[in-house]
Parts: structure tokens; C-alpha cells; sequence
């Protein structure tokens, strides 16, 4: 029998609450130590405890690390989901269970295998503490999963002594525990499965982080000094992320001073007043949320483009409108986002796939807050936010400065006759700027968000509202050259078809391009890293027939946008839509496309017999 290496699918079924979160953790951190790809995704509700959680688990030895349809094994300790989970094992796959107690007959399937263990028989009698049985069974079906698997066990004891260090007791425990279920399968089942790990160099000096952190950090490093935000899910690890790092790089080692300033508002548009007050004042300022909190921002957002004061916002994406599901992922805030706010207003919205991106990005939008004098708002979403990923390491340039934009000195202040400070004297829409007391008598850090002239003097006049509107689409218009281009996938123009995705789409969307070229459909791909979209994207468009939009919500946000913005043809665009909470699979993609194309073939078919 072949035996298949390094690629599969296992779920974890389990309660939210009763501890399986670093069991299933300690699995997936395993096989990366093993030099093996692999892709976590924590998929758990929004109550606090008792409900049924998964953690799926992909390990692809080719390094796809987007979702696949079918689970290949799973864990199931959950009575509550057991149902839907012996469903969900594609035929042929294996269904471990704590047989504890007998499985229900209605439960059997005879295309699949069982694997019966008694977890909670064996941890109730190998350890006398009620509080550390439920946490300990769970170390005992990693254990079975080694033997099963053919994992390295000296990776899985080396990360349980890292993450009990000082604490033997536990380290002992935990260590009784993944030998109870390692001897179980020894003495009841054949092993390894029909699929297994074996070690492997293939992740050289990659990572595995979370967006959230990347966040955190790339705040951090991108000059970051005051943060003021409201918890909201799936966003508040972002603000853990930069407390931490701030308390690692931003305390004076000489005196204890924090050089930096946390503030939970009691909601989010103060939150946001917060971050505009900051950035005005000469600070760099952000705020991270989701789409409730983008929603409550909106006037403030409106605010800080009319006034033309720099803001960085964080946004992690969640399934809505309204509660929505806060603990699943979408890509559903980018029309929020790039219009918010009432009257003509556009943002500038970048778009990371990757924790690195996460860092990255996050460090630019402060210097693009800055040189366009707007807000700037990273959109992630919670898969990519809350699960871990293999990344690129992180990269700083220890001489990179920060563009602080057109601010200007005391000095320069003195050269000058009057201040204006929305005169556009570069041509590119952005005006200068000072910070509060620069000069004591010259320059301008008054700002208004009514209607103003060039000197920023209230009026009404019509005439003057338009030139201060034109100015600022001069200045988005400069924007386009200053924001990340897309990323051009290699052999361009090989097909009349075009495939365009973002965010954490990138992920399934390679896997599926290249599912499409082993059935011989070859498509050009290109990914979209910031709006607006720059000419690389028009280009891009303007040159294929087809243009699949590949996004993960339901109204198709992204390709309307494209329509409003390049202006093109409705019937270019074809959408690929994934919007039930999970991230969307490559079998999802390559489907949605090859049924449009054969659809698409039988019209053709069928309007040519017509006019025969």
C-alpha cells in the first residue's frame, strides 16, 4: 500500500475550555520542528466554555498551507459534535474517539476506520488531581498521535519542558501522560497510518507567529509610541502583542520610564478621537478593531481626511453585519473601510497575506499616514490574526528613518511669508503641516473638519470647498504610487484568463491555480497588497479576458470596487466567493472557476446551434 508523506488533514474535536488548545498547539508546533510545512486553524465559538472548537491541522510537504476539503483523521472527544465529525472523515480516513464510553451504533460508518482509546479511563487512573485529568487526557491522544504518525518524540518532549519550564511536576505529568497513549497504540494498532511524518529540511529559517503579534511588533518598530483602543474580538491580541514588545523596547533602562502610552477608551470612536489627537500633536498613534468598532469610528475617520491628520488603524476582519460570528473570518469590512465616513471620502487600505506582510505593512502605514496626512488602515482577519503561520522570518534595516512627511521646522517657518496649511505647493496634493508649538507666532496647527480655505480659515464658498476636494484627489491620485504594488505572479499573459486575490485568499488561490494547470487550464495570477489600486492592476485587467475575483464575503466587495475605481466592464469580472466563516479551500476555487468556464462553454455551445 503507498503510504502518503507529509500531506494531510487531521481535526480536533473538542470542548472550548477544558485545555485542548495547548495539546493541539504542541501537535502542530511538532511537525514544524520536524522541518515540515503545516498550518493550524483554531476554529472555536464566542461563548467562553462548553461549546464545541476545533483545530485543524494541514501538513503539506509541497507547502500549501491554505484549507482542503476533507479530514483525513480526527480526534473526536466531544460527544456534542461526534455526529457531524464521523461526516466530516473523507472515506478511507480514521476516526479516533475516547472509548471510554461505547460509541453509539447510528455512529459507524464502514468506509472508515476506528481507533478506540480510553482517554479518560487511563488519565483517571494514572493521576490522583480531578483539575489535571480532562488537561492530561488531552496529552494523551498527542501521544497516540505520535506512534500513529511516526512523530519525533524528542521534539514533542522538548517543546512540553519549554512551555513547563520550572514547573516538573507538570513536565513530569505531561511527559506520564504522552507515554500512556503512545504505549496504547504500540499494544493495540498497527502503525504508522497510511499516511505519516517523516523529518524533513523544508523549512529552513521560516517562523511560526500569529498576524496579531506580527502586528504588535511591526507597530512597535514602525515608531509606534501611543495606542488607544477598545477589546473587541478578534483585534485585543494586537494590543497585547504591542504592550509586550513595548515593555521589552520602549522602557528607558536608565530610569524605568515608559516611552510609550496605552489607553482602553470606553469605546471605539473615542478610541479613535484618541489616535487623531496623538498623531495631530506629533505622536505616531493606532488603534485596532474590527468591523463593529470601524463602524463606530466612521465620524472620526471622516474627520481625519477632511482635516488631513495621519491615523493608522488595524483592522481584523470578522464575519458580520452586526454580532455576526466573532470567532470566524471574513473579508467583509473592505467597502467599510475604504469609504467610511459620510460625503466623497476614500482610505487607504493595505492588505498583508502573511505575518511578515503583518509586520511590514503595519510599519509602513505609519510613515504613509504621515506622507499623505490621512489615515491609513491594515486590513487583516482573524484567521490570519489568531492562527499561527509559517512565515518569512521578520527584517528591519537598523538605518531605515521614518517619513515623517511635510512637517515643518521653527526654522523653516521663518523663511516663509504666510503659512497656508492646505496650500498644495509640490503639485502632489499634499499641503505642509507644523506641530503644536513649533512657532510662536507662525504656522498653522489649527484644524478643521468644516469647510476651509487654503489657510485654513472657516468658509463656505463653494468655490473653496471644491478646490480643497480637488486637492484630495490629487493626493489620493499620489497615493497610488506610494502604497505596495501588486504582486505579479511569473509567465504573465500565458492565458486569456486571470485569476486576482488578497489577504489571506493568496493561500488557497496558488494551490488551486495550480490544481487548474495539472487539468491543463493555465491562468495568470495577481494578488492585491494595497488600495488604491495601481496601474499594474488596471494593466493587469485590461489584458485577460476573464478576471476571476477570488474574496471571502458574500456581495463581491472587492470586485466592486474595481468596477468604481478602473471603471471596467462588470461582465470581466467574475466572482469567486467563499463567506461561511472558514477560510476558503483551493477545491472551493477550482470548482467555482471550472463550473463557470463549462457553463460558460455550454452558452457559447448553444447560442452557435441557435444562430446555425
Amino acid at each position: 500500500m503507498k503510504r502518503a508523506i507529509n500531506d494531510f488533514i487531521i481535526r480536533f474535536a473538542n470542548v472550548n475550555g477544558t485545555g485542548s488548545a495547548s495539546a493541539n498547539s504542541l501537535f502542530a508546533k511538532t511537525i514544524f520542528r520536524m522541518g515540515i510545512p503545516v498550518t493550524p486553524k483554531n476554529i472555536f465559538p464566542s461563548n467562553i466554555q462548553g461549546l464545541p472548537t476545533w483545530y485543524e491541522v494541514r501538513v503539506s510537504e509541497k507547502g500549501y498551507l491554505g484549507r482542503r476539503e476533507g479530514i483525513d483523521l480526527i480526534v473526536c472527544v466531544n460527544p456534542q459534535s461526534m455526529e457531524k465529525d464521523v461526516k466530516s472523515v473523507k472515506s478511507g480516513g480514521y476516526f479516533m474517539y475516547d472509548s471510554t464510553k461505547k460509541l453509539p451504533a447510528p455512529f459507524f460508518r464502514e468506509d472508515i476506520h476506528y481507533l478506540g482509546i480510553p482517554m479518560m479511563d487511563m488519565s483517571n487512573e494514572a493521576f490522583a488531581d480531578p483539575r489535571k485529568r480532562q488537561l492530561l487526557k488531552n496529552i494523551i491522544y498527542v501521544g497516540a498521535l505520535v506512534k500513529l504518525l511516526s512523530m519525533d518524540v524528542e521534539e514533542v518532549k522538548q517543546l512540553i519542558k519549554e512551555q513547563f519550564e520550572g514547573k516538573q511536576q507538570l513536565i513530569d505529568a505531561n511527559m506520564q501522560a504522552l507515554k500512556l497513549g503512545m504505549d496504547y497504540v504500540e499494544e493495540h494498532f498497527d502503525y504508522p497510518l497510511s499516511f505519516h511524518l517523516e523529518r524533513k529540511n523544508l523549512i529552513g529559517d521560516k517562523i511560526m507567529v500569529d498576524g496579531n503579534t506580527a502586528c504588535g511588533l511591526g507597530a512597535v518598530y514602525g515608531g509606534a509610541t501611543v495606542m488607544a483602543w477598545y477589546p473587541i474580538t478578534p483585534s485585543t491580541s494586537v494590543a497585547e502583542a504591542y504592550e509586550h514588545y513595548c515593555k521589552e523596547f520602549r522602557i528607558d533602562p536608565e530610569t524605568g520610564e515608559n516611552k510609550f502610552a496605552i489607553i482602553q477608551a470606553e469605546d471605539e470612536l473615542a478610541a479613535m478621537g484618541m489616535v487623531i489627537g496623538a498623531n495631530w500633536n506629533g505622536a505616531r498613534g493606532f488603534t485596532a478593531t474590527s468591523g463593529p468598532g470601524v463602524s463606530l469610528m466612521n465620524e472620526f475617520l471622516g474627520l481625519a481626511y477632511f482635516a488631513e491628520v495621519p491615523a493608522v488603524l488595524i483592522d481584523v476582519q470578522r464575519a458580520g453585519p452586526s454580532t455576526g460570528m466573532p470567532t470566524r473570518t471574513q473579508q467583509s469590512d473592505l467597502l467599510l473601510a475604504a469609504y467610511a465616513s459620510h460625503g466623497d471620502t476614500k482610505h487607504v487600505l493595505l492588505i498583508p497575506s502573511s505575518p511578515q506582510e503583518c509586520f511590514e505593512l503595519t510599519a509602513q502605514s505609519f510613515d504613509l499616514a504621515e506622507r499623505l496626512q490621512t489615515p491609513v488602515m491594515v486590513m487583516t482577519d482573524l484567521d490570519l490574526g489568531m492562527n499561527d503561520h509559517v512565515s518569512d522570518p521578520f527584517h528591519w534595516e537598523d538605518n531605515r528613518k521614518y517619513d515623517r512627511g511635510k512637517v515643518l521646522t521653527a526654522e523653516e517657518l521663518e523663511h516663509i511669508g504666510k503659512f497656508g496649511r492646505y496650500l498644495d505647493l509640490d503639485g502632489d496634493g499634499i499641503p505642509y503641516r507644523t506641530y503644536p508649538g513649533t512657532h510662536p507666532t507662525k504656522g498653522s496647527f489649527f484644524t478643521r473638519g468644516t469647510s476651509k480655505d487654503e489657510y485654513a480659515a472657516y468658509t463656505e464658498d463653494g468655490a473653496a470647498y471644491k478646490r480643497n476636494m480637488d486637492r484630495l484627489i490629487k493626493k489620493w491620485d499620489t497615493a497610488k504610487k506610494l502604497v505596495p504594488s501588486a504582486q505579479l505572479y511569473q509567465k504573465q499573459n500565458q492565458s486569456e484568463l486571470g485569476m486576482l486575490f488578497f489577504g489571506t485568499s493568496q493561500y488557497s488561490a496558488e494551490e488551486a491555480k495550480d490544481l487548474l494547470q495539472e487539468e491543463g487550464l493555465t491562468i495568470d495570477a495577481i494578488r492585491l497588497k494595497a488600495f488604491p489600486f495601481g496601474k499594474e492592476v488596471e494593466d493587469f485587467i485590461s489584458s485577460h479576458r476573464l478576471v476571476f475575483v477570488i474574496e471571502q464575503n458574500r456581495d463581491a466587495q472587492m470586485r466592486k470596487m474595481i468596477i468604481l475605481e478602473l471603471e471596467t466592464s462588470p461582465s470581466k469580472l467574475v466572482s469567486v466567493l467563499n463567506y461561511d466563516g472558514m477560510p476558503i479551500t483551493a477545491d472551493s476555487i477550482k470548482g467555482q472557476i471550472t463550473q463557470y468556464l463549462t457553463l460558460e462553454k455550454t452558452q457559447h455551445h448553444e447560442l452557435f446551434k441557435t444562430t446555425l
